[in-house]
């Protein structure tokens, strides 16, 4: 069968693969290339799992396999072992929101206590927050409601910044917290100061400009309408997609 243009190519169901649960238990489970084609098609489109294609097998096993690896950290552990090449000399932290769709409005909590979705002008919204690396490759990712301030999650993101290491961030991360903790990391945080900033600080614009490989970043991942705009109720299922964009990511940069 012909490869489509979403799909897994060759080379990155390779490196996926291995990664995968490899003991099934009872009946022999449906091709998880297939299947996992057909999580991707989902989130490709932004479609309702039930309009999968058949040549991707039930929907429902599309469906089920998706939350089922989620609960059992299968997409977390992906993108982790995917992600080792990362050297952590610079970092970049930024955030995005994306629209909650109404059919997500009113679903479970799942783990995260608010749901992730905050209200604002726009109505709900989600917030993204991710680490990458220098080459714009994700290293971490959460979740947060639309309105949570930028640097909430900085500390829990950054808490293995390495010595010598390079922070890079907008004027929403230039709080004493944040800077204390590079400096405890001995590691520059090379933000931009508030305006309503007293002290100096030491900043390169040459090296700032390396921060648009985090907005590059949030512009592959919204590629995908399925996160453009979040459907799902459980925000865990939500995070768990974006893990698995993540790291298809991560191996096209490979």
């Amino acid at each position: 069968m012909t490869r489509r243009r979403f799909e897994l190519t060759d080379a990155e169901w390779t490196i996926i693969e291995p990664l995968l649960p490899n003991k099934p238990r009872g009946v022999p489970r449906v091709d998880d290339r297939q299947t996992i084609n057909g999580i991707l098609w989902r989130f490709r489109t932004g479609s309702p799992w039930a309009d999968v294609p058949e040549r991707y097998g039930p929907h429902t096993t599309c469906y089920n396999r998706f939350v089922r690896w989620r609960k059992a950290g299968v997409w977390s552990y992906i993108l982790e072992e995917i992600s080792k090449a990362f050297d952590g000399d610079i970092v970049m932290i930024d955030s995005s929101c994306v629209r909650v769709h109404q059919h997500a409005a009113n679903g479970k909590k799942g783990g995260l206590d608010d749901g992730c979705m905050g209200r604002s002008r726009g109505g709900l919204t989600t917030k993204i927050h991710a680490l990458v690396d220098a080459e714009g490759r994700p290293v971490a990712l959460t979740l947060t409601a639309g309105q949570t301030h930028d640097s909430v999650m900085a500390e829990p993101m950054l808490a293995d910044l390495k010595p010598g290491a390079i922070l890079l961030a907008d004027k929403a991360y230039d709080t004493n917290a944040l800077r204390a903790l590079a400096d405890r990391r001995k590691a520059w945080a090379n933000i931009p100061a508030k305006r309503t900033r007293k002290e100096t600080f030491a900043f390169s614009s040459w090296v700032y400009r390396q921060r648009n490989l985090v907005e590059r970043f949030f512009n592959k991942l919204k590629n995908m309408r399925g996160i453009a705009t979040r459907y799902d109720k459980d925000p865990l299922n939500f995070l768990a997609a974006i893990k698995l964009i993540a790291a298809r990511i991560w191996i096209r940069a490979l």
